[in-house]
């Protein structure tokens, strides 16, 4: 960090997008960049300098839906963002209210959807640069019209069944779990360090991110004190798999910043980290603010399911079928009604580390902006 002060400083003079792309070409193109490579090919690494030198950081569209007057904005199928667009279009035409909030149809309702969403992430998602993504298709409300015949009010689902977007089909070939063995890697090395930020200013620009990139036991090149990313363990060793290891290749990562917008205008900032949970997580609270008419604070405070239905993007890539897991303040009789359904639970104490949500909300008639932050992590809002 201090050499790219320093070479920012250096190039002061001519400006500050100068200043600060010295700092980048320091690292990038530069001497740290060739000490950073020197040490990871002295270790038997793949990255070499030229590598470096070659990336880039891309501007594209994002995928967006509509729900009930909202747009949704969120990342390409490069992440697993649209998971939250596919599951807002499953239940955009259920009456959520008269389920009642967190009640056990509500949970069942929302976490089969999820699940849906999932499989559809696991089995048509990656780098659209390397791979033909069915984008429009599993982002349409007909394919979610067909897809939502599958939810069943009574059973919980134990497969993985994603749909047939091109032909508007419910289901196509089931998913197997993935032979993987399971990760060596004692608990205590595997630390998690994703975070998240959200933005707005006076004006009401909005910026949402969720930066992450290395954590324990990930290796730490040379004398630089930067390590490699740990994100390309999302990528598969399966063959002619959409997220199949490439080079080059951007591996289905689970990052997944939000925005909102109402009318037009900004209405909603929001990520968190949590993994695979992000989008279930932020799923929630946006339902608990635009069906439930939550404040910010109260939404990300809320009691929190989630499911692990899906194809993990971390470790051995483990799927755990028909998985539920709940805060103890649902309670007992809440519990024992799903477990009737089929759900494999898991209760864990209230607000248990998991995914940990910021929300920003702008009211640009009022130029009122409130934020929430999720007290199950050190989230925090500040404003001046």
């Amino acid at each position: 960090l201090r050499e790219l002060v320093a070479a920012e400083k250096r190039a002061s003079k001519r400006g500050r997008k100068a200043a600060l792309q010295a700092a980048r070409d320091h690292f990038y193109r530069g001497p740290l960049g060739k000490r950073y490579c020197d040490a990871i090919e002295k270790a038997g690494g793949l990255l070499r300098a030229n590598d470096l030198a070659a990336f880039k950081a891309d501007v594209e569209e994002p995928t967006h839906v509509s729900f009930k007057g909202y747009e949704v904005y969120k990342t390409g199928f490069w992440a697993q963002g649209p998971v939250l667009l596919q599951a807002l279009n499953l239940i955009e035409p259920l009456d959520l209210k008269a389920l009642k909030h967190n009640s056990p149809d509500y949970i069942h309702t929302v976490i089969e959807a999820i699940k849906l969403a999932f499989a559809d992430r696991d089995r048509y998602y990656g780098d659209p640069r390397f791979v033909k993504v069915p984008g429009t298709e599993l982002l349409s409300k007909d394919y979610a019209t067909v897809r939502r015949a599958l939810i069943d009010a009574n059973a919980a689902s134990q497969e993985a069944r994603p749909g047939d977007p091109l032909n508007k089909k419910s289901l196509a070939q089931l998913i197997s779990q993935l032979s993987i063995g399971p990760s060596e890697i004692p608990e205590i090395e595997r630390a998690n360090d994703t975070t998240c930020v959200n933005v707005i200013d006076a004006a009401g620009n909005v910026f949402s991110a969720t930066p992450s990139g290395a954590w324990l036991p990930s290796f730490v090149a040379g004398d630089t004190g930067i390590p490699i990313s740990s994100r390309l363990q999302s990528a598969l060793l399966v063959a002619g798999h959409p997220n199949e290891l490439q080079p080059g290749k951007r591996p289905r990562v689970t990052l997944s910043p939000t925005l909102v917008l109402k009318d037009g205008q900004p209405f909603a900032a929001m990520s968190t980290p949590g993994g695979d949970n992000q989008d279930q997580a932020m799923l929630q609270v946006l339902l608990n603010i635009l069906e439930f008419g939550m404040n910010p604070q109260e939404a990300v405070e809320a009691a929190r399911f989630e499911t692990q239905h899906f194809v993990a993007s971390f470790d051995d890539h483990k799927f755990n079928p028909g998985t539920l897991t709940l805060e103890k303040r649902f309670g007992e009789a809440t519990a024992e009604a799903l477990k009737k359904r089929g759900h494999k639970l898991q209760i864990n104490d209230d607000f248990t580390p998991s995914s940990a949500p910021t929300i920003i909300l702008y009211d640009p008639a009022r130029k009122l902006i409130q934020a929430g932050a999720d007290v199950r992590r050190g989230r925090y809002a500040i404003g001046w």
